[in-house]
């Protein structure tokens, strides 16, 4: 009994074969370990070989015996280079959990290294070893965080002195926490800017391969002073760093050397280089550029040109003065912009020659002067003429004598007879109208002899006079005895016109007042007209009064005054247009008729034969078929007077005959005399004043009559406002 229980002691007990179940000697508890996998994980849990500082890696080993069931209690040794890992034991060993599992944590050996490795999980148990192998590559991360250096340098040497001469470099080196650098950082740069500027004008710059961001600084302007800070930030890896530095402001002393002209003196209209040098300390300033202005009292006035601010090139400011007609010592001034340093010289200008004399005005323009003491309405006794100098550059020249003389000028006042050309070139003379009407010339000299004429100047008395005093009537005879014009539409227009005893037109605006016996005459604002160029129109229409009663005095029917009396005639308006030439009255008078609608008065030539409105038929007699019928008709209204201008006479209801009448219509017909003597004017108005028109009538067989034939037509006369008047008449044609 003894002997075999020994012997089942050795076959369970620790002393067995450790890869058979249930052995113990390797420590394990259970199974004995036949077999072993390793896999690596990252934090999330999920497989992965890329480990870096930031991303570690677990590595598992799960072990299981023959059975595949996992063993508890064995111990796992991890191997690999230990170059590029570290193991988070100290010995790199783990002990297997409940379910067999063994884990350690790799870690890279420091945020530089990098490369691929070979991670080993061994298990030995006895006599017996097993282990499996996982592969895993190290990368490198950028350490988080950043830092930031800045410094102020002149050149190559750290500066923190700033001046216009001496423009300061600020350098941001930005790296991470281990020092490398880091490239395509924005950098913002920031500074009192009443004191200094940026070469960025944003102030800002991206670092390089090397980590560093550059800008320059200068001061705001030359006189700038003071002490101030600059300030760089930038934000990298998740984190804002920032640097400053303080430096100071000292300003830049500029002076100006001596103002160059080459040449010094010039002909008129030629040009010369200004040129001059912008000094530090006795030397060219040449850290920036710098505007100089340019200014000269031949450039103010416009009489020359040199640009207004000049940069500087190389230290130097340089421009061009152009003569534009100085023709004078010009002194040239240059100021450095922003500072109260300054040079001058003076440049001699030669004065333009005069090359031409020209008339340029006259004042009144287009009007005549009048007679001396006869003035009148925007009339003058003086005329101004204006004449300008040109140089040989047709340019207007000043300071240039002028001499003036008249040219037949006989009875004339010249006022002025030299004077010199004001800044313009221009130089002016007045000359005065005598007491007779004529015609002169002003003619202007230069010293060297060139010359020129004024426009002929014409002198006239301007007034009107009587026998230049000339009425006129659109319509003489109108239908306006039982009809009054529409508002806005007269009857007929009058026509006045003036002259004065040449002959001119009297000045526009001279006051013409009419008046009428019957109707109305001028309009709403003005009984009458002022003239323009020596005439105006006024319209008549017809309206009451139509039979004159009592009619005003005026110049026309004062007798006192060389007028004459209205004829009293029915029917017949007499119109009254006066003026005055300042010492008496001067006046015209016409004759419109008021005509009547109705033809009222028919006769034939010889006055005897009156032709009846009763109806009748007036009987011509009898002629022979082969002999032509002719008589005469005149025409009139009630009154005698003519029928409406422009009424229509025609035959009318012919039969058995053919026939004219000439005129057709009636034409303007003024008031005549008994004798039929045109008397515009109304004053010897006597007899019918009606119109004549000359019938021809024949029979349509004359060669062939064999029976006789009674003709009868109408004569009929229709007025433009469409009133008709009818009058039968008959002729008999005898055959052979």
């Amino acid at each position: 009994m003894l002997a075999l229980g020994a012997l089942l002691a050795a076959c369970g007990g620790g002393g067995g074969d450790p890869t058979i179940d249930g052995g113990s000697s390797g420590g394990t508890t259970g199974g004995v370990a036949a077999a072993v996998s390793v896999t690596l994980y990252n934090a999330a849990g999920q497989p992965s070989n890329a480990l870096s500082s930031t991303t570690p890696l677990t590595a598992r080993a799960s072990v299981v015996d023959k059975n595949g069931t996992p063993v508890s209690n064995a111990l796992v040794t991890f191997s690999t280079d230990a170059t590029l890992v570290s193991f988070s034991t100290s010995n790199g060993a783990a002990l297997t959990d409940a379910k067999g599992i063994a884990s350690i944590t790799l870690s890279p050996l420091n945020s530089s290294v990098t490369g691929a490795g070979k991670l080993s999980a061994t298990v030995t148990a006895g006599s017996a070893t097993v282990s499996a192998e996982a592969n895993y590559a190290v990368t490198s991360v950028q350490a988080s965080g950043a830092k930031l250096a800045l410094s102020l340098l002149n050149g190559s040497s750290a500066s923190s002195a700033l001046s216009s001469a001496t423009p300061l470099t600020a350098r941001a080196l930005v790296s991470d926490l281990s020092g490398k650098p880091l490239a395509g950082a924005l950098v913002v740069f920031s500074t009192d800017n009443s004191l200094a500027v940026m070469s960025s004008s944003t102030g800002t710059a991206l670092t390089d391969a090397a980590g560093v961001a550059n800008v320059t600084l200068r001061p705001v302007s030359m006189s700038a002073s003071g002490a101030a800070n600059l300030r760089a930030t930038a934000t990298v890896n998740g984190a804002v760093v920032s640097n400053e530095v303080n430096y100071s402001v000292g300003a830049t002393e500029l002076t100006l050397g001596t103002l160059r002209l080459a040449p010094a003196s010039i002909a008129a209209y030629g040009s010369s280089m200004v040129s001059v040098d912008v000094l530090a300390g006795g030397n060219l300033y040449t850290a920036q550029k710098v505007n100089v202005s340019f200014s000269s009292s031949c450039t103010i006035a416009g009489k020359a040109t040199l640009a207004a601010s000049v940069p500087t090139s190389g230290g130097t400011a340089t421009a061009v003065y152009r003569d534009n007609g100085c023709g004078n010592n010009d002194m040239i001034n240059a100021t450095v912009d922003g500072t109260g340093f300054g040079s001058h010289a003076t440049m001699s200008v030669a004065r333009p020659a005069a090359a031409s004399v020209q008339f340029s005005a006259v004042s009144p323009v287009g009007k005549s002067i009048v007679i001396q003491g006869q003035g009148g309405l925007s009339r003058t006794e003086t005329a101004t003429l204006t004449f300008r100098v040109f140089d040989t550059f047709n340019k207007p020249l000043a300071g240039q004598p002028v001499v003036f003389d008249l040219v037949n000028g006989a009875d004339i006042t010249l006022n002025k007879t030299s004077d010199s050309t004001d800044a313009n070139g221009e130089v002016i003379t007045t000359v005065n109208s005598g007491k007779t009407p004529t015609t002169f010339r002003v003619k202007a000299s230069l010293a060297s002899g060139v010359s020129t004429l004024s426009d002929s100047i014409l002198v006239t008395t301007g007034l009107p006079v009587q026998t230049a005093f000339s009425l006129s009537v659109a319509k003489p005879n109108v239908e306006g005895w039982s009809y009054d014009s529409a508002v806005g539409s007269p009857a007929t227009t009058i026509t006045v016109l003036l002259a004065d005893q040449a002959g001119n037109p009297v000045p526009d605006g001279t006051p013409v007042a009419f008046q009428s016996s019957l109707g109305a005459v001028g309009s709403a604002s003005m009984g009458g007209c002022t003239t323009t160029n020596g005439g105006c129109t006024v319209d008549f229409r017809s309206q009451n009064p139509r039979v004159a009663t009592n009619p005003p005095t005026t110049p026309c029917n004062d007798v006192a005054h060389g007028g004459t009396p209205d004829a009293d005639w029915p029917g017949l308006a007499i119109v009254c247009a006066s003026t005055t030439d300042g010492s008496k009255p001067l006046f015209a008078r016409i004759g419109i008729f008021l005509s009547g609608s109705r033809a009222e008065n028919l006769t034939l030539a010889d006055g005897t034969k009156r032709v009846s409105l009763d109806g009748s038929t007036y009987d011509l007699g009898t002629v022979k078929a082969a002999d032509v019928r002719q008589f005469t008709l005149r025409i009139s209204d009630l009154h005698q007077n003519p029928m409406p201008s422009g009424s229509t006479v025609a035959i009318t209801s012919l039969v058995n005959g053919a026939a004219t009448i000439s005129p057709i219509s009636v034409q303007n017909i003024f008031p005549h005399d008994g004798a039929g003597v045109d008397d515009r004017t109304g004053g010897n108005i006597q007899g019918n004043q009606g119109s004549w028109h000359a019938v021809t009538i024949n029979s349509l067989t004359p060669t062939s009559c064999t029976v006789a034939l009674a003709s009868t037509f109408n004569v009929t006369v229709t007025t433009p406002l469409g009133n008709t008047t009818s009058y039968p008449f008959k002729l008999a044609f005898s055959c052979p």
